[in-house]
């Protein structure tokens, strides 16, 4: 049994995609790529899928992660390309690693988000954060599946800054770019969190919907708020290991050759 890990994007229109219909696009990739899946027992068996922490639907994504099981091995590097080849564009498989560690989901500590602001100057964005960070409680209200729920949007927040640039739209409007550090907590603070507590402390109300991106996801350096790739481990291991094998074979390789049977010495 061979476990594969992969990373794959959710970009431009497909943002919009919801993680169930993204499921059944991937199980019709893997059909056509005619991967190896290992399946679950049962009357109505599933391929071995486990996908960690999607991200919303209508925001986009670099860094969503999900692991599969096969019943042969496989080049993890040619999976990805013929997984990629298999997928609509937008949905794009860029990174392959063959599991040697446990724990994926657990080091998915944290997501680094960018939030594009069409139509608010840099200078309110900037205002809005300073009074976000200073605040020591930031409650927001969202509707769940058991009505509507208030929580603290602040304490999640591991860093968060704003910057400008110049906008791409026909009018040339500058936007607002807010660069966010989200722990993954319970119950779970997604951008729009973070943005309904801008509009309560500073009355940040963007005139346009706002374009969400998560731009990575990973273990979290709570000194640096930096946040590292969730794969490193594997890579590490797999190292390891190549290194590992690559002494036991020079270890076993004969030093030098014995005399043949019958012959001697003069």
């Amino acid at each position: 049994m061979q476990r594969i890990r992969l990373r794959y994007t959710k970009r431009g229109r497909l943002r919009f995609t919801s993680h169930r219909d993204f499921q059944r696009a991937f199980e019709r990739a893997l059909r056509r790529a005619e991967v190896p899946m290992a399946y679950s027992a049962g009357f109505t068996p599933h391929p071995k899928v486990s996908y960690a922490n999607a991200a919303p639907t209508g925001t986009g994504s670099e860094a969503e992660y999900l692991e599969i099981q096969l019943t042969e091995r496989r080049d993890p590097d040619i999976l990805r390309e013929l997984l990629d080849a298999s997928l609509p564009d937008g949905l794009d498989v860029i990174d392959s690693v063959e599991a040697h560690t446990s724990g994926l989901a657990d080091r998915l500590q944290a997501s680094v988000w960018e939030i594009r602001l069409d139509g608010v100057p840099a200078e309110a964005a900037e205002g809005a954060v300073e009074a976000f960070l200073a605040a020591e409680e930031v409650l927001v209200e969202r509707r769940t599946k058991n009505g509507m729920r208030t929580f603290d949007a602040r304490a999640a927040v591991a860093r968060l800054e704003a910057a400008g640039r110049a906008g791409d739209r026909p009018d040339g409007d500058a936007c607002a770019i807010l660069r966010l550090v989200v722990r993954h907590v319970t119950p779970a603070v997604r951008p729009d969190d973070v943005l309904s507590g801008l509009r309560a402390t500073a009355d940040l109300a963007p005139p346009v919907p706002a374009a969400v991106t998560r731009l990575a996801q990973g273990l979290l350096d709570e000194e640096t708020g930096a946040v590292t790739d969730p794969l490193t481990p594997d890579r590490d291991a797999a190292t390891a290991a190549t290194s590992q094998a690559a002494g036991l074979s020079a270890a076993k390789a004969p030093s030098g050759s014995s005399p043949a049977a019958g012959e001697g010495t003069a």
